[in-house]
């Protein structure tokens, strides 16, 4: 027998400033290699990786925000929200943060677009593994990003004293991220003293984490969680 084919559909994000993917190219890769999946991509400007790269590793490229013609078997794959102001029936399976199941806005307008198509939706905040540990989850990246700017808030102080801290926007990748906190430390000539509580868990593991990149001393993170914390305060 043939081995079955799972079809996932990489739906073009619609959110302003988004520019994660929930799969890369390096994951399609892995996933085409196993020889079980199929992966359409949609185009998408926005999107952190270029379509190029989803062409290079196998997948198919179409048109962006094409998924409601998709093959009924596709699994439409994406991060945020669905395009507002649609209330179009959703025969598909679908995989995304989808803010219905704490009752947050148009919550019921959402799952019924679901009930009305007979589709199924795949929560990613809701999806855990055996344990009941969340199969998917922006911790460490949130740590880690927060890290980056709490690190370039003090370096523009140190840099730029009394000047209004400027619009923050994307860098490609985090080599670049990383250069340009280095180039600034050096710079400045110090390093700063960085605290993070609950350096164990997925957030402050991040946060640490990027500090350690961005060359601050390991005596310089002052790393506290739950042992650190149990007797009580004050600090």
């Amino acid at each position: 027998m043939s081995t079955p084919v799972t079809h996932l559909w990489l739906r073009e994000e619609t959110k302003p400033m988004e520019h994660r993917a929930a799969l890369s190219p390096d994951v399609c890769k892995k996933l085409l290699a196993d020889g079980r999946f199929k992966i359409t991509v949609e185009s998408c400007k926005e999107r952190i990786f270029a379509d190029s790269e989803y062409e290079n590793v196998g997948c198919t490229l179409v048109a962006g925000d094409s998924w409601r013609q998709a093959p009924a078997d596709a699994i439409i794959t994406g991060l945020k929200e669905l395009p507002e102001n649609d209330q179009t029936p959703l025969p598909h399976t679908h995989i995304m943060f989808a803010h219905c199941y704490k009752r947050q806005g148009g919550w019921k307008d959402v799952l019924s677009r679901f009930v009305e198509g007979n589709g199924l939706l795949y929560d990613l905040e809701f999806l855990q593994d055996d344990s009941g540990r969340r199969v998917a989850a922006f911790g460490f990246y949130a740590g880690f990003t927060g890290s980056a700017v709490g690190i370039d808030a003090w370096c523009h102080q140190q840099l730029h004293s009394g000047e209004k801290y400027p619009t923050i926007t994307p860098y490609p990748n985090e080599d670049v991220l990383i250069a340009e906190t280095k180039a600034k430390l050096a710079q400045i000539g110090k390093m700063p003293k960085i605290m993070v509580m609950g350096a164990l868990g997925r957030c402050g593991s991040g946060a640490v984490s990027y500090a350690r990149k961005a060359g601050i001393p390991e005596e310089n993170i002052i790393k506290w969680d739950m042992a650190e914390t149990a007797k009580g305060g004050p600090f």
